[in-house]
C-alpha cells in the first residue's frame, strides 16, 4: 500500500522550532526538541507546569495567542494546542511560508507527524504508522529498546570514530572496503573499542588491504591545529583534500595564546599572531609537518624559517549580522548592544551607527552564538564562511554587503603553512590544494596589511577578486571609533603573485598619502628619515616594516641600479647593513657616495656586518647588541632620534 511517506532523518541542531500550546502534548514536543538540540519558541496564553520547567535559554515563551508572523523564521511548525481551529490556522500559516507542520491532534492533517523513537547513543530507531495506530508504534519501539541495548549506541559510536579517521588516512575505496568489513563486526566488539583501538585497528585494516600490500609504509603527516570546532573542521578538510591524493594525516591539536585567555579583548593581546605562534613553534620542533589556519589570523610577514605552502579556494568572504530578536541590524534600537571581538569590525559598524553599543565578544563559533542565545548580545557579528562551515546560524543571519562592511584580508580563505626547509613537501601541498586565483587575491590583500606595516588585529579590511585576468583591490582603514574611514581601490592585470602584491603596495601606499597613520592612530617618531636597506634575498624582511610603523620611509635595495633607481637623486639619512653580504650588494652604490662626498650614518646588525661595512669605508655609528632582528630595530631608532643627519 502506497502511504505517501517517506522517511528522513531532520538535523536540527540549532535550529529554530516553533510550538503552540503548552499542555502535555507540547511539552512531549518541546522536551523531544530540546534533546536533540533544537532552539524552541513556545506560543500559548497558559503554560502547564511539565513546560514551565523546560523554560530557559533554548526554550522561550510568548505567552498570547498564535499570530500568523510566530511561524517566520521556523524551520518546523508544532500545532498541539486543544483547540482545531487554532491548529488548523497554524497549519496554514506554516504552509503560506513553506514551512512543514504537524498537527498533534490529527496527523493526517499535517505535513508530517514524528514517529516512536528508541535512541541508543548516536543510533535512532523511528517506528511511524502514519498517525492510525500510535499505540501499536510505541509497543514496537519497546520491543526495540529491549532488543537494541545501550550496547549498539556504543558500537555506532566506534563506526562513527572509524569514518572520520579513515576520512583522513584512506582513500575512498579503501574507507569503502573498510567500513563493510567493520560493520559486520560482532556488536560487543565493536562496543568495547576506544578511540586509541578504533585507529590501531583501522592501521591494521588498511595495511591488509589488498590494494596496500606490497606498497612502502609512508608515515603520516602530522597537522598541527587549534583544538576549536571551526579549526578542527578546517584541518579536517585539509587532511580529507590530501587523503583523496594518497596522504595520509594525523591531528596534533594545539592550544595558542588567543585561544587560552578570553578574558580580554583580542587587541589587547597584541597585533599579531596569537592564534599562530604556538602553531608554528609545533612546527620548529618537527611535532608537526604542516598546520592550517585561517588565513586572516596570519600575520602580515611571515617568519624567515615558514612559508605559505597553499592557500586553498576562498569560501564566502563576507561578515554576518546574526540576532535572536531582530531582522538586521538597521532595525536594532539605539542602545542595543552588538558583541565582535574585531577592531575592524567594532569601526566600521561604528561609522555606520554610533548609537549602539559595542561590546567585546570573545570565545569559539558556538560559544558566541550560546551567549548571544543567553540574551548577553542583542547582536553579534560572525563570519559567514565559519557559519557556514559548522552549518550553525542564528535566528537572523544575515550577511553584510562588502561595500558596508568590508572583511579582513584573507577572510573566508584557509591557509596551510610548513616549514621553510621542507620544499620538497610544501611543492607536494601547493600541488594538492592551492588554488591560484584565491592565492593572487589574497596577496594583494595582505600587501595592504604589510604595506601599512599592521596587523592582522588592525581595523584594516581588505578584498580583492579576480575577473578576466584582472585583480580588483578594495581596502580601507579606520580609527577604533569609526570616526574616520579611509578606503582605496585599485585594479590591474595580474599574472603571477608578484604582480598581485605590487597592486595591494600601492593601495597601502594611497592610504597613507591619504593619512592612514594618523587615522590608525600611530606616533611617528621617525617621520621625514629615509633610510636605505641592503639586501640580499628576495623575501620580505621585518627590519622595513618595523621602521615604517615608526613614520620612517624605508627603502630596500638588492644592488647598486635598484638603489639608484628607487632613491633618485636623494641622499638616504641611514644605510642599514643587516649582514656582511648585505654590504657587497650595495658596493658600486656605495663607491658612488664617497665620490659625491656623502656619508650617511651607518648602523649594522653585527660584528660581521659592521667590518664588512668599514672595509668598504662606512664604518658604522652603531651596531646592534645581538644579530637579532628586534635589538637591531631597537639601535636604528635610537641612533636616528638621538643624531642629527647632515648629509
Amino acid at each position: 500500500m502506497n502511504t505517501g511517506r517517506y522517511a528522513v532523518a531532520l538535523d536540527l541542531h540549532h535550529k529554530t522550532v516553533l510550538v503552540v500550546g503548552a499542555g502535555e502534548v507540547a511539552a512531549r514536543k518541546a522536551r523531544g526538541l530540546l534533546d536533540v538540540g533544537a532552539t524552541v519558541r513556545v506560543v500559548a496564553p497558559r503554560i502547564a507546569p511539565a513546560l514551565k520547567a523546560l523554560l530557559g535559554p533554548s526554550c522561550s515563551l510568548l505567552r498570547r495567542g498564535f499570530a500568523d508572523e510566530d511561524v517566520a523564521g521556523a524551520t518546523l511548525a508544532f500545532a498541539a494546542t486543544d483547540d482545531p481551529e487554532v491548529n488548523a490556522r497554524v497549519l496554514a500559516a506554516a504552509r503560506a511560508r513553506g514551512v512543514p507542520a504537524c498537527d498533534a491532534s490529527d496527523g493526517a492533517r499535517g505535513d508530517f507527524t514524528t514517529p516512536a523513537v528508541h535512541r541508543s547513543g548516536p543510533l535512532t530507531f523511528a517506528v511511524d504508522s502514519g498517525g492510525g495506530a500510535p499505540g501499536f508504534a510505541a509497543r514496537l519501539r519497546d520491543e526495540l529498546a529491549g532488543r537494541y541495548d545501550a550496547r549498539y549506541g556504543r558500537a555506532t559510536i566506534a563506526l562513527e570514530r572509524l569514518r572520520e579517521y579513515l576520512g583522513v588516512v584512506a582513500t575512498p575505496e579503501k574507507r569503502a572496503r573498510v567500513l563493510r568489513a567493520f560493520a559486520a563486526r560482532p556488536i560487543d566488539e565493536l562496543a568495547a573499542m576506544n578511540a586509541v583501538e578504533v585507529e590501531n585497528a583501522a592501521d591494521e585494516a588498511l595495511a591488509n588491504d589488498p590494494s596496500h600490500r606490497g606498497a612502502p609504509v609512508q608515515r603520516a603527516l602530522v597537522v598541527a591545529t587549534r583544538a576549536s570546532a571551526l579549526a578542527l573542521w578546517q584541518a579536517r578538510f585539509v587532511m580529507a583534500r590530501l587523503a583523496e591524493r594518497g596522504v595520509a594525516c594525523e591531528l596534533l591539536e594545539v592550544s595558542t595564546h588567543g585561544d587560552r585567555v578570553l578574558d580580554r579583548p583580542l587587541a589587547a593581546l597584541g597585533d599579531d599572531g596569537i592564534f599562530v605562534k604556538e602553531l608554528e613553534r609545533a612546527l620548529r620542533e618537527r611535532r608537526a609537518d604542516l598546520a592550517v589556519h585561517s588565513c586572516k589570523d596570519l600575520p602580515s610577514v611571515q617568519p624567515d624559517d615558514m612559508r605559505l605552502a597553499a592557500i586553498l579556494e576562498r569560501a564566502d568572504p563576507r561578515d554576518a549580522f546574526c540576532s535572536e530578536r531582530y531582522g538586521s541590524f538597521d532595525e536594532l534600537p539605539a542602545g542595543a548592544s552588538v558583541g565582535t571581538s574585531s577592531p575592524r569590525r567594532r569601526a566600521q559598524l561604528a561609522a555606520l551607527r554610533a548609537d549602539l553599543r559595542y561590546d567585546d565578544l570573545r570565545g569559539n563559533v558556538d560559544t558566541r552564538l550560546r551567549k548571544l542565545r543567553e540574551g548577553r548580545y542583542d547582536a553579534i557579528v560572525l563570519a559567514v564562511a565559519g557559519l557556514e562551515r559548522l552549518g550553525v546560524r542564528a535566528r537572523h543571519t544575515v550577511p553584510f554587503e562588502s561595500s558596508t562592511l568590508l572583511g579582513a584580508a584573507g577572510q573566508g580563505a584557509l591557509a596551510v603553512e610548513c616549514r621553510e626547509d621542507d620544499a620538497d613537501l610544501a611543492e607536494r601541498l601547493h600541488d594538492i590544494l592551492a588554488d591560484p586565483k584565491t592565492e593572487r587575491a589574497v596577496a594583494a590583500e595582505r600587501a595592504v596589511l604589510r604595506g601599512l606595516d599592521a596587523g592582522c588585529q588592525a581595523p584594516i579590511g581588505a578584498q580583492a577578486r579576480e575577473r578576466e585576468g584582472t585583480l580588483e583591490l578594495v581596502a580601507l582603514a579606520a580609527c577604533g571609533d569609526g570616526a574616520r574611514v579611509l578606503r582605496a581601490s585599485a585594479r590591474a592585470p595580474v599574472t603571477d603573485l608578484a604582480s598581485a602584491d605590487a597592486l595591494g603596495i600601492a593601495v597601502a601606499r594611497t592610504l597613507r598619502a591619504d593619512g592612514a597613520d594618523d587615522v590608525l592612530g600611530r606616533a611617528s617618531p621617525l617621520a621625514g628619515t629615509l633610510f636605505l636597506l641592503a639586501r640580499t634575498q628576495g623575501r620580505e624582511s621585518r627590519i622595513g616594516p618595523a621602521l615604517r610603523s615608526a613614520g620612517a620611509e624605508v627603502v630596500e635595495a638588492h644592488d647598486e641600479h635598484a638603489a639608484h633607481a628607487a632613491l633618485g637623486s636623494r641622499i638616504p639619512d641611514v644605510l642599514l647593513f643587516p649582514s656582511s653580504g648585505s654590504v657587497a650588494t650595495l658596493g658600486a652604490y656605495l663607491r658612488d657616495l664617497r665620490a659625491d662626498g656623502c656619508r650617511p650614518l651607518v648602523a649594522a646588525m653585527g660584528p660581521a656586518s659592521a667590518a664588512a661595512a668599514s672595509e668598504h669605508g662606512f664604518p658604522p655609528d652603531a651596531v646592534a647588541s645581538e644579530p637579532a632582528v628586534a635589538a637591531f630595530v631597537q639601535t636604528i631608532t635610537q641612533l636616528a632620534l638621538e643624531r642629527t643627519v647632515t648629509p
